[in-house]
C-alpha cells in the first residue's frame, strides 16, 4: 500500500536536471540574461518616467510590460539558479512561497497578453483616429487600460489558484523548474475535474480573445493604409506596428512551444527549458527591439550618452 504525505508544507522541486560538466555554463547564461533583463527593463522604464517628451501613450503603455518582465523573472530566475547548484533532493521549497511563484508566474503570462492588447488599441487609434487620438488617449484613458490590464490578469489568476488551493495533498514533487498550477494541483490525489476545466477554459478564451484582438486591430489598421496616400503615415505606422507585432510573436511562439511539448512526454527537460524560456527570451528582447525601433527613445539614450560623457570630459 502507497504511503501519502497529506497536506505536507514542504514541497520538492524537480529542476533542471543538469550535469556537472553544464552545471555552471547554464548557470552563467541564465544569470547573464536575468541581469541583462533588469537592467534594460529598470532601464527603459525609468528613461520613460524621466524624460517628459517620451510622456507619450505608447511609451506609457509600454512601461507595463516592462514592469511585467522584471516581476516574471525576478521570482523566478534566482530560484532556478540556486537550485543549479544543489543536488536535486536538496531542492526545496515552502508551500506558500511555491504558491507565490506559481501566482507570479501565471500573472506573467496573462499580463503579456492583455498589456499587447492594450498597446494594439493604441496603436489602432494612432493610426486609424489620428485627429482624435489626443482626446481619447489622454492620461484618464491610459489609467483605465493599465488597470484594466492588471485587473483582469490578477481576477483570472486568482481564481485559477483559488480552486487549486481548495484541495488537499497527498504529493510532494514537483516534476517541474518552478512552481506553476498544474504542477500544484498534480500533488492532489483528489477529482481536478474542475480544475482541468476552468485551466482549459483559461487558456483558450485568453488566447483567442488575444489572436482574435490582434487580428481584428491590424485588420483595421492595414485597411485604413491602404486608402490613405500618406506616405509618411504609412512609414510611421508600419515601424510601431512592426514592433508591436514583432513582440507579440515572440510572446506567442515561445509560450506556445512548451504547451506544444507537454503532448510529448519523452521530453520532458525541452519542455522545461522552453518553459524557462518563455520568461527569459520576451523579457531580453522586447527592451531591445522597442528601443531600437522608437526614434525617441534612441534620441533620448544619445542625448544621455553625450551628456555624461561632456561631464567626463569636464
Amino acid at each position: 500500500m502507497e504511503n501519502y504525505t497529506y497536506n505536507s508544507l514542504t514541497l520538492q522541486l524537480e529542476g533542471l536536471m543538469v550535469t556537472n560538466t553544464n552545471k555552471y555554463p547554464v548557470f552563467l547564461f541564465l544569470l547573464l540574461a536575468y541581469v541583462f533583463i533588469l537592467i534594460a527593463n529598470v532601464g527603459i522604464v525609468i528613461l520613460i518616467w524621466t524624460d517628459r517628451s517620451l510622456h507619450q501613450p505608447m511609451y506609457l503603455l509600454f512601461c507595463n510590460l516592462s514592469i511585467n518582465d522584471v516581476m516574471g523573472n525576478s521570482l523566478l530566475v534566482p530560484r532556478v539558479l540556486a537550485d543549479i547548484l544543489v543536488p536535486p533532493s536538496e531542492r526545496l521549497i515552502h508551500y506558500y512561497e511555491c504558491l507565490m511563484q506559481a501566482f507570479t508566474t501565471h500573472m506573467f503570462g496573462t499580463n503579456a497578453h492583455t498589456v499587447l492588447m492594450i498597446m494594439a488599441f493604441d496603436r489602432y487609434v494612432a493610426i486609424c483616429n489620428p485627429l482624435r487620438y489626443a482626446t481619447i488617449m489622454n492620461s484618464k484613458m491610459v489609467i483605465k487600460l493599465t488597470v484594466s490590464a492588471w485587473g483582469v490578469s490578477f481576477v483570472l489568476v486568482a481564481i485559477l489558484l483559488g480552486l487549486t488551493i481548495r484541495l488537499n495533498r497527498c504529493r510532494t514533487l514537483i516534476t517541474n523548474p518552478f512552481c506553476d498550477n498544474p504542477s500544484l494541483f498534480k500533488l492532489s490525489c483528489e477529482d481536478v475535474f474542475i480544475n482541468n476545466v476552468y485551466g482549459l477554459t483559461f487558456t483558450v478564451v485568453l488566447l483567442s480573445s488575444s489572436i482574435c484582438s490582434i487580428i481584428l486591430t491590424y485588420s483595421k489598421i492595414t485597411a485604413a493604409c491602404l486608402t490613405n496616400n500618406s506616405k509618411s503615415l504609412n512609414s510611421k505606422a508600419l515601424k510601431t506596428c512592426s514592433t508591436h507585432l514583432c513582440l507579440y510573436l515572440i510572446m506567442l511562439v515561445t509560450g506556445l512551444i512548451p504547451i506544444a511539448l507537454h503532448r510529448f512526454p519523452q521530453f520532458p527537460e525541452y519542455r522545461k527549458i522552453t518553459a524557462i524560456l518563455f520568461n527569459i527570451v520576451p523579457g531580453s528582447l522586447n527592451p531591445v527591439i522597442y528601443g531600437l525601433q522608437s526614434q525617441e527613445i534612441l534620441k533620448c539614450l544619445s542625448k544621455l550618452f553625450h551628456l555624461k560623457r561632456v561631464i567626463n570630459e569636464m
